[in-house]
């Protein structure tokens, strides 16, 4: 099958991001499986392998500045293929963020998990290319800014003063309102 969960913590254990592929679990049956690999992974040391087996998977992880990205995958899967998407993923969000973080990743979840699908499907990895990875989300970025920019013409905030803000040619106009 392949893979069957992307789980990303930080040092203290706390889940950043989870996506599962092919694994019907319920919320606490995911909170417990959870819990058993970070507390298992978290307590190696940097000289064991990055190479766990619990339960029926097989947990490849890796750790990068403050957090840790664990898959899980079946017994058969290959490792090292598995530590270089887990690395594919990083560079991927090192390109669109810029030297990725924790808080990139907590203030835009839903960018992270649209790179896992569009890298992962039904658990098996279909595109290592970072361009056609990012280029979807860089055409949602483009349309998301335009609306946002016209809206921002309109109502900028909700206070006495309504900012009315001509982007093209730097123009700011204010605009009061009696509430």
């Amino acid at each position: 099958m392949g893979i069957r969960f992307v789980v990303l913590v930080n040092k203290q254990g706390q889940t950043r991001l989870a996506q599962y592929f092919y694994e019907h679990l319920s919320l606490d049956q995911r909170r417990a499986l959870e819990a058993e690999i970070v507390r298992k992974c978290l307590a190696r040391t940097d000289l064991q392998c990055s190479f766990v087996e619990h339960r029926n998977y097989k947990i490849v992880y890796r750790r990068y500045a403050s957090l840790f990205f664990l898959v899980g995958v079946d017994n058969d899967e290959n490792e090292l293929a598995i530590l270089e998407f887990i690395h594919l993923l990083v560079e991927t969000m090192d390109r669109h963020f810029g030297n990725v973080c924790e808080l990139d990743i907590m203030f835009h979840l839903e960018k992270v998990h649209f790179m896992l699908e569009e890298m992962v499907m039904n658990g098996c990895i279909v595109e290592t290319s970072k361009t056609n990875i990012l280029s979807p989300i860089q055409l949602m970025d483009k349309l998301v800014n335009k609306h946002y920019h016209l809206l921002a013409g309109t109502i900028c905030c909700f206070n006495q003063l309504v900012c009315l803000s001509c982007f093209g040619v730097g123009k700011l106009n204010v605009l009061r309102i009696n509430l």
